[in-house]
């Protein structure tokens, strides 16, 4: 491969929280990147999400847009816009369309939902769920722990835990999951501040509750319907500046060099790793 680093096409499959803070970072270094979603992504992080813009069209994310296409070959179009095509498309059939140089499996599915190390020239999996050497070309850590950002060249990331970053002392009660299936109603908006037993949402009259005072930092969108157990929002109960819910967080940026590492470090006969 005798292209230059910036002349490679990315394929990103997933625009949530992680998904869009690669995407980010491979753009801002020149990279034409492409992102594909579901028809109804849940992402709670929704300030800093690119699958915004299958609800409204269009999502910037610190000066960064990503645009709603329908049709493969508006990736080209949105790409001289110099923003960030993002299809929905939950099979990334448009792989076979673009041909990508490289392809990124960012869906955090904590499994692999059909993504093979033949799909492009490197194959990058994010987070548990992938074998190195298998499965893909090489996995990033995405657990939060010292080696986040890792890269993994034969075996798997770290299990994941289920227990959110720690924050000011808590963890799991910084989160607020589905009680029952149903449609989902918040009464509060994203970068809001609430009070522990303060009721911040509704599901089929269900009341759910903070259960410590903060900044709601992340909530899921108005009238999604949700399974039991949903990951419905979070609180930040310390950084209450309503800010910081549009900022890209440093665990997304670590997540993020390690992916470009893994694009730029390329064996001298042009293959990857």
């Amino acid at each position: 491969m005798n292209q230059k680093a910036t002349d490679l096409t990315i394929l990103i499959k997933g625009a949530g929280e992680v998904a869009s803070g690669v995407a980010h970072m491979l753009f801002c270094s020149h990279f034409q990147v492409c992102l594909t979603e579901i028809p109804y992504p849940q992402a709670i992080s929704r300030g800093v999400s690119f699958c915004e813009a299958v609800y409204e069209g269009e999502k910037e994310v610190e000066g960064v847009a990503a645009k709603l296409i329908t049709l493969p070959e508006q990736v080209f179009e949105v790409w001289a816009e110099s923003k960030i095509p993002l299809i929905v498309d939950p099979q990334a059939s448009i792989k076979d369309f673009l041909h990508p140089d490289v392809l990124i499996d960012a869906i955090m599915a904590k499994r692999n939902l059909g993504t093979r190390i033949t799909d492009a020239p490197l194959v990058i999996g994010l987070g548990p769920g992938f074998q190195a050497g298998r499965d893909v070309h090489v996995v990033v850590e995405t657990n939060h722990s010292d080696n986040l950002g890792k890269l993994i060249i034969q075996g798997e990331a770290e299990k994941d835990t289920g227990i959110p970053i720690n924050i000011g002392g808590f963890t799991l009660e910084r989160a607020f999951h589905a009680p029952v299936d149903g449609r989902f109603y918040p009464l509060k908006d994203i970068g809001e501040p609430v009070c522990a037993g303060e009721t911040v949402a509704v599901i089929e009259h269900q009341l759910i509750k903070a259960e410590v005072d903060g900044m709601l930092r992340a909530m899921l969108r108005e009238g999604v319907e949700v399974k039991r157990g949903t990951k419905l929002g979070e609180i930040d109960p310390i950084n209450k500046e309503k800010e910081n819910c549009f900022i890209i967080r440093s665990k997304m940026r670590k997540i993020a060099a390690g992916v470009l590492k893994a694009i730029l470090t390329r064996a001298e006969n042009g293959r990857y790793f």
